[in-house]
């Protein structure tokens, strides 16, 4: 008996996903709960796992694919052999028949005539995936003319950007004949032949599209501002080394910056509620919360982990529970769960050595802390010039929303945490 491997729930909002990789062959003997492919969606990916032990029978959906919640991935046979595809009764009455022989060639005819000097197209009996189907309307493309590479000849999201690259026709505009139909559009301007055989085309992911979709968005919707101070790093360094092996062996985790700046933050956002707040249509919706994203880079793209009621925990706590996210996120194990729900965000670009930036936002959130490199710079303190290690801070927001008061008076709360760490401690 077959068991079906189907599209598992993906979580809160997450209806569709890419087979990202297929990690068996078709024949290939399974054992139970290992992982047979990799999905991914808008925020994480995800590997589906196999039910029972058996032979992988069939696979239903190629890779780079678009599928829905539920859709049928493949099939488990219990047995040593794949199974092969039933043959369908009215194709074995076709072949039997000359009539209905005729009548295919003649369909397969008129299905080269309208592919127009393109070559024969395999009739389709899949309509577009939803993906190509949305590119298709917005360029206008005669769907006639495209190539599906997808499963019953069923044209991908691929597909319908190959076509546009190479000047694919359009539909024929509802106008009168007179009319000359709108010219292809293309994508991005042709390379020239020495160039094209250099480059390299490489599809985007999922959640690259997503990365690329969002940041985008909050552009084009919020009314960003960035304000900038810079803080003494000095002291939280200095207690830092002090405690950190003493830290490291009672919690079982490293002593790092991210504790006390979540911490910070939290403080400033009690302050300054509106840095934490989100704007729903005409409504400012303010979060009693605070559910602190912390952004990771990994080898498939930036992702947001939520360090969840960040606000109550103390700073071992979030140390631990940033320690388990990143590590998750480098492994691509993050749960929808874990990415869902943040009110704010810290980046930390100054692990990659920047020492000034502008974040953007992470819609629909109305703030987000940009950290940086920590250097040795000439300041004065009381009246006399030292050296202090100082890291420049950015606070991007939504002027819509904050005021520039309130978004000074936030970084400067920050400012004041991180070079006095005693009031994280006392809770001041």
């Amino acid at each position: 008996m077959a068991t079906e491997i189907r599209v598992p729930t993906l979580g809160e909002s997450v209806t569709e996903a890419t087979v990202g990789k297929w990690f068996k062959k078709v024949g290939d003997a399974i054992a139970a709960d290992e992982p047979l492919v990799e999905l991914e969606t808008d925020k994480v990916t995800v590997e589906v796992p196999a039910a029972g032990a058996g032979t992988l029978a069939e696979i239903a959906v190629k890779e780079g694919e678009t599928v829905n919640v539920g859709a049928l991935l493949g099939s488990i046979s219990a047995g040593g052999e794949a199974a092969a595809p039933a043959a369908k009764p009215h194709a074995v009455a076709q072949a039997s028949s000359p009539d209905a022989a005729s009548t295919t060639k003649q369909a397969a005819a008129e299905t080269a005539k309208v592919a127009g000097g393109g070559g024969p197209i395999e009739p389709r009996t899949m309509p577009p995936a939803p993906a190509a189907a949305k590119l298709i309307a917005e360029h206008n493309l005669a769907v006639d003319h495209l190539s599906g590479s997808g499963k019953r000849g069923q044209v991908l999201k691929g597909d319908v950007l190959d076509a546009i690259a190479k000047g694919a026709p359009s539909q024929p505009a509802e106008t009168p004949k007179a009319t000359p139909a709108p010219a292809p559009v293309a994508a991005r301007a042709p390379s020239t032949a020495d160039d094209a055989s250099r480059e390299e085309r490489v599809r985007m992911t999922k959640l690259r599209q997503t990365i690329a979709r969002r940041l985008k968005e909050a552009q084009s919707t919020a009314a960003m501002l960035t304000t900038f101070n810079e803080v003494d790093m000095g002291a939280v360094m200095a207690l830092r080394a002090k405690y950190k092996d003493v830290f490291e062996k009672k919690h079982g985790v490293k002593l790092g910056f991210m504790g006390f700046f979540t911490k910070a933050v939290t403080h400033a956002l009690k302050e300054i509620p509106a840095v934490n707040a989100e704007i729903d249509g005409t409504d400012i919706i303010y979060k009693n919360f605070a559910h602190v994203g912390v952004a990771v880079g990994t080898d498939k793209g930036l992702v947001v982990p939520v360090v969840r009621d960040a606000d109550q925990m103390s700073i071992a706590e979030i140390e631990k529970e940033i320690g388990r996210l990143g590590l998750a996120a480098r492994d691509g194990k993050l749960s929808v769960a874990d990415m869902q729900g943040g009110t704010f965000t810290i980046s930390n670009g100054g692990v990659y050595g920047s020492l000034m930036s502008t974040p953007i936002l992470n819609a629909p959130q109305s703030g987000i802390l940009g950290m940086h490199k920590i250097q040795d710079r000439p300041v004065v303190v009381g009246g006399q010039i030292v050296i202090r290690p100082m890291m420049y801070l950015a606070l991007s927001y939504d002027h819509r929303i904050v005021d520039g008061k309130e978004a000074v008076t936030f970084l400067v709360r920050v400012k004041e945490s991180l070079e006095d760490p005693e009031r994280l401690v006392l809770d001041l």
